[in-house]
């Protein structure tokens, strides 16, 4: 398939998992009705974004990846409606939690979990008391509709992220996100630096990003949204402001993109012999 159309959620959360569940379904439900093939929601969707603070109790909101409310709920919309889903879950594995992705296809199974690869620690995001770094290396889906890479948050200020899942044949990147104020510092707005860094990847490997973030005041953390969708060329085709609810959407021609790609010459002209002070 050469077409495909996608989409990016934007939504805020509340304590309650099994609504903000609903409110998720709801918002795939309407992206499929908008011709969506694969539909992307945002980090951590099953509730607030506990990380701002270092709290025991928070462990107890993490499942095994294939037992979560969030895949469990999700995979059979993914089955009715026909649409490929990136899930952000938080998991437990035995003794061990990441922030983990379950990647459901488009007839409702389970294609296996990426666990989010950097892990950030800071005043508001302090992930590293949560998860361990992932240990399952990157991921490329080949979904019904198109082969994707999925990177979590903070993976995606690495350029090396999303170069490897394009070397590993990625079409499209989907960014899940939770970023927003920043506690410490109330002056610096990363919104504009967010985007700009996965513009970059779009750029540099002439693929289409999707980037989905979430909205709202979790405790005086404002999470500032701006959700979009960016082509090939880095050009946003589709965006939300800092409040919106609801679903963007866009559509590729891949073969049309793989073209351009290939014009382009970046993977004609990569130098992996002078590369390696990359792994030092």
């Amino acid at each position: 398939m050469s077409k495909v159309t996608v989409a990016a959620l934007q939504c805020a959360y509340t304590a309650n998992m099994t609504e903000n569940i609903d409110r998720v379904e709801g918002l795939i439900v309407d992206a499929a009705k908008k011709g969506a093939q694969i539909i992307l929601p945002t980090e951590l969707l099953q509730g607030p974004y506990f990380c701002r603070e270092e709290r025991d109790e928070f462990f107890d909101w993490a499942y095994p990846a294939n037992e979560h409310p969030v895949v469990q709920r999700l995979a059979p919309v993914a089955k009715k409606l026909g649409v490929a889903i990136p899930a952000s879950i938080f998991e437990r594995d035995n003794h061990h939690y990441f922030n983990s992705l379950v990647m459901i296809d488009a007839d409702g199974s389970i294609m296996g979990t990426y666990r989010k690869s950097h892990i950030p620690d800071g005043p508001g995001y302090e992930e590293k008391f949560y998860f361990k770094p992932g240990n399952t290396g990157f991921k490329v889906w080949n979904t019904k509709f198109a082969k994707i890479g999925v990177g979590i948050c903070w993976d995606q200020w690495f350029p090396e992220c999303a170069r490897a899942m394009m070397l590993m044949g990625a079409d499209l990147l989907f960014y899940p996100t939770a970023i927003g104020s920043e506690p410490e510092n109330p002056t610096l707005d990363t919104k504009d630096l967010w985007q700009r860094a996965m513009i970059g990847h779009a750029v540099s490997n002439v693929v289409p990003v999707i980037a989905a973030n979430r909205i709202g005041n979790e405790g005086g953390q404002i999470f500032y949204g701006s959700s979009f969708i960016a082509d090939q060329r880095g050009e946003k085709v589709a965006e939300f402001g800092r409040t919106e609810t609801g679903v963007l959407t866009a559509s590729f021609d891949l073969a049309q993109v793989k073209l351009n790609r290939a014009s382009f010459g970046f993977f004609r002209d990569r130098r992996p012999d002078l590369y390696g002070i990359l792994t030092q």
